[in-house]
């Protein structure tokens, strides 16, 4: 039993690493900041979830317990990392874009994170986009 316990912690900190290093590998090679967005909040949150898996397995194994604190960092962390992401991309699209530049939004042709009013629209010109 202590071997199989031992198999599964070295599987998960293996797959830890793996996403971690993906993710990281993605943040310095994508080239715009909403490709990057993708990698430190896909990848990169996996591999913290395998270790966090990997630490309770061991706590388990080797001190007799369940660890909580690794269940509720990970559940933390899976539900935190969509939203941070969203934020960034929105906090992008307002500093870089303007409804000009945005891509054909779908269903009510509308961007909701771009909704300023008109004479606001007139002073976001394309220079200040630098």
């Amino acid at each position: 039993m202590e071997q199989v316990l031992d198999l599964l912690i070295t599987f998960f900190l293996v797959i830890g690493g793996v996403f971690g290093l993906v993710g990281s590998f993605g943040l310095i090679k994508l080239n715009d900041p909403m490709s990057r967005l993708h990698a430190p909040t896909k990848a990169t949150t996996l591999g913290v979830g395998g270790v966090l898996i990997a630490s309770m397995l061991h706590a388990y194994a080797y001190e007799g317990h369940l660890s909580w604190h690794e269940l509720l960092i990970t559940l933390f962390l899976f539900l935190t990392a969509p939203i941070t992401a969203n934020f960034i991309a929105k906090a992008h699209i307002h500093r870089h874009e303007t409804p000009g530049t945005l891509p054909l939004a779908g269903g009510d042709r509308k961007w909701a994170t771009h909704d300023i009013p008109p004479e606001d629209q007139e002073a976001a010109s394309p220079a200040d986009r630098g």
